[in-house]
């Protein structure tokens, strides 16, 4: 096929021999495959912000780093200079994500970089060697569905062991191989500690998903994986390897808010008198 334009640099470079064909168009981006010497991979080409349909990407980008005082001050300007800059953070944000998560044990693409708003990364395919279908489009019995979503539970734990949040997960944002899920879509990721929407957006991926897998586990439906993550991530407890239940206590929660609220004003009232004798003392 004709190579896309953004893709053209790429093949002045050498990184990228042949674009074989279109794979999909989303909200953020279009999906090429193409061959890399000997490797078929995928270039996702990002859609400009004025033909972007993701929305509220502006709570997504709260709490992102930008080290350049001169590119945060044009961000927030608005400049062209700036929401070049922006662009720019929107991309890496997915780049960075995919190093970090897949270090982490996340099964998400393998990415070989960003080059100029195209990023290359894996191709992820099922069994045969065709690319890997959507989770919308599978079907499946309840155990395997049981299977399939904690093991996306486990995922979404690693991510905020490593303090990401994906942000907009669903079925439509997970691939199906034969080794199981693999989490795609990453540009809206957020930072856990520094982004106040991120408790809110993980709730959201956790029930988006049970949604799905109770079409064949009904089971599941009754199960407060989201909360019991939180939960257990705000009280700095929660690892890779925690061993979840899927049931949480409101009450439990408020009683170790209340604990957490004595032990802070035991000590504040153990700093007063501490503070009194002293001053007594110098008096």
């Amino acid at each position: 096929m004709k190579i896309p334009k953004r893709i053209q640099p790429l093949v002045n470079d050498g990184l990228v021999d042949k674009v074989l064909r279109q794979l999909m168009s989303g909200k953020e981006a279009t999906v090429f495959v193409v061959q890399c010497g000997e490797e078929i991979r995928c270039a996702k080409v990002y859609k400009e912000a004025s033909k972007r349909s993701f929305k509220q990407a502006v709570l997504y980008n709260e709490g992102r780093k930008v080290r350049s005082g001169r590119r945060a001050r044009a961000m927030e300007k608005g400049s062209k200079f700036g929401r070049k800059q922006q662009e720019e953070v929107w991309q890496n944000a997915e780049v960075d994500a995919l190093y970090k998560l897949a270090a982490a044990g996340v099964r998400v693409p393998q990415p070989y970089g960003c080059f100029e708003g195209v990023l290359l990364m894996e191709l992820i395919t099922d069994e045969e060697g065709f690319f890997a279908p959507r989770l919308n489009d599978v079907s499946m019995t309840a155990e395997q569905a049981v299977e399939d979503y904690l093991d996306i539970i486990q995922h979404i734990v690693r991510m905020l062991t490593v303090g990401i949040v994906h942000g907009d997960l669903s079925e439509f944002n997970v691939l199906v191989d034969e080794w199981g899920p693999v989490i795609i879509d990453l540009p809206q990721a957020v930072d856990a500690s520094a982004n106040n929407n991120a408790k809110s957006m993980l709730l959201r991926d956790v029930n988006n998903m049970t949604t799905y897998f109770s079409q064949f586990a009904p089971q599941l439906a009754q199960t407060q994986y989201g909360k019991e993550i939180w939960s257990l991530y705000e009280a700095g407890n929660l690892s890779a390897d925690t061993q979840l239940t899927g049931q949480f206590s409101e009450k439990a929660a408020n009683a170790d808010v209340d604990n957490i609220m004595d032990e802070i004003n035991a000590t504040r009232t153990e700093y007063e008198e501490n503070q009194q004798r002293i001053d007594a003392y110098e008096a």
